[in-house]
């Protein structure tokens, strides 16, 4: 069973972060959604989500993936947190997967790990993401790293990490049941 950390800040973008962690739970990954410090995150609109578990209880190694949900605010939240620079490194160095939504692909910039990889992301953030070779494509697939734009692509950003990982077949299963577009 493949296996996705999410981590959450304060500012995070609901829809993206329980758009991926509901789809990556249908595809009976383990997921787990991680807040940096104790207790709830306001995400970008105020809705308030309670993650699985701290930082502090998990060891970002043991995953598969990590998978960032993006909101400009969460995503700085992200960059200014050294915990998961390292641990963004090191599943780099590992070749493990990386993907990110919107506003965090400037986490994945400032963690070094972009210089010339494809990526989308937030139109809003594209010119900060350095070296790499920016797409306005809605997901964009480059080997081990998945990337996305925002909100409104939210769900083909993880049907694509679910096609990536567990096959196309499982990923269209899936769309199906949400009577949602998935594209071919």
């Amino acid at each position: 069973m493949p296996s996705a950390l999410i981590p959450l800040a304060d500012g995070v973008e609901e829809m993206e972060a329980v758009i991926l962690v509901d789809v990556l739970r249908r595809a009976e990954w383990n997921v787990v959604s991680v807040g940096l410090r104790e207790g709830p995150v306001t995400a970008s609109r105020n809705v308030r989500l309670v993650p699985d578990k701290k930082w502090s209880e998990i060891q970002a190694e043991d995953f598969d993936w990590i998978i960032l949900p993006g909101g400009l605010k969460g995503s700085q939240k992200l960059i200014a947190d050294e915990r998961v620079t390292h641990a963004l490194q090191r599943h780099a160095r590992a070749g493990k997967k990386l993907g990110a939504v919107c506003a965090a692909p400037t986490v994945l910039h400032a963690a070094g790990l972009l210089n010339g990889r494809a990526v989308t992301s937030h139109p809003s953030v594209a010119q900060r993401l350095g070296d790499a070779k920016r797409s306005d494509e809605r997901v964009v697939i480059d080997g081990n790293l998945i990337t996305s734009q925002g909100p409104g692509t939210s769900f083909e950003f993880a049907l694509s990490i679910v096609a990536a990982e567990d096959g196309p077949e499982k990923a269209r299963k899936i769309a199906d049941a949400m009577i949602c577009a998935f594209p071919d």
